[in-house]
């Protein structure tokens, strides 16, 4: 080999070497661009830095330990107050009471106020009475006080095709009613009990937070749903206006600066929740079990991933 292809042949070799390095540089910053991102929500404050938090809720409530994380973030850093942003129609009653209870656990420290933007009903509106002042929109949808237990009835249709589902129990109503089996008089009566209990719970807690009593709450406690223009004369809500509004208030009745930036709390997502080289790879195309893994994650989502299990305080347009 010629000594001018020795020096070709380094040249491509040292090319290919920098290029892998520079590629690898690029990928630490990124990395730490986001780390970054994540560890101070993104908002470029300094730490401890005075603002006001903005904590959205929205979605399905089930009152998962990343929430009240964010919830407790605020109590214990520079925030001076946190507006949450409502936009949910509830979740499981289990849920929203455990996050009703950590707002009421940070009002107690600083003051929170909501502000409901679409909808902030059942297990949403519990969390909305949790804090210092209601605003919603004028069209947005309030309300929908209220317990359900939901759950499909198969056992006329499997008699029809000629299954029979059978069931050893150590005592007649336990897992009733099944879905499979009919409903007998004795455990639905149960489970209205369950109901009436949940129910009488949650709207005791709206007359006290709300200082509702008698006809007033009545009205407001049947179930249905108003707008934020009818949840204020029927005292759902304190005031009509949106985060505006809110800081508004906060500087007038809380004694907050002029001034304060707005923060958004977003949930953290550990490092290793990062898709991978590897994985990107196998989702364009070189499959690997990693990015195999991811899109099973995401399928179970989409195909129902978010199935509630017990009482739920939920609200959506009917026919959906």
């Amino acid at each position: 080999m010629s000594l001018t292809s020795d020096l070709l042949v380094d040249r491509r070799r040292l090319r290919r070497q920098l290029t892998l390095w520079r590629v690898l540089a690029v990928l630490v910053a990124l990395g730490a661009v986001l780390a970054a991102g994540l560890m101070f929500g993104g908002a470029g404050l300094r730490p401890n830095q005075p603002h006001i938090a903005r904590i959205t809720i929205e979605g399905l409530i089930t009152g998962k330990q990343e929430t009240v994380d964010l919830l407790r973030r605020a109590e214990n850093d520079g925030a001076k107050a946190v507006i949450l942003r409502i936009n949910s129609g509830g979740g499981t009653t289990s849920g929203s009471e455990t996050l009703y209870n950590e707002i009421r656990r940070l009002a107690g420290k600083k003051p929170v106020v909501a502000v409901i933007d679409g909808v902030g009903a059942s297990g949403a509106y519990m969390a909305a009475i949790g804090t210092d002042r209601i605003f919603a929109n004028g069209s947005a949808m309030v309300g929908s006080i209220g317990v359900i237990a939901q759950y499909p009835n198969f056992s006329k249709l499997l008699e029809n095709v000629g299954v029979k589902v059978e069931a050893v129990r150590s005592s007649p109503l336990k897992a009733m009613p099944s879905g499979v089996e009919p409903t007998s008089p004795e455990a639905r009566a149960a489970l209205e009990e369950t109901i009436t209990e949940s129910y009488r719970w949650f709207r005791g807690l709206v007359g006290e937070r709300r200082q509702l009593s008698g006809d007033a709450l009545s009205k407001v406690a049947d179930g249905r749903v108003f707008t934020g223009r009818q949840a204020i004369d029927l005292k759902l809500i304190d005031a009509l206006g949106g985060e505006d509004a809110a800081v508004a208030w906060l500087e007038a009745e809380k004694g907050l600066a002029k001034g304060l930036k707005i923060q958004p709390y977003v949930i953290r997502q550990p490092l290793n929740r990062f898709p991978t080289l590897t994985s990107l790879a196998g989702l364009v195309g070189l499959a690997d079990a990693e990015g195999a893994g991811v899109l099973r994650e995401a399928a179970r989502e989409v195909m129902g991933g978010n199935a509630l299990d017990g009482l739920v305080s939920v609200w959506h347009p009917s026919g959906e």
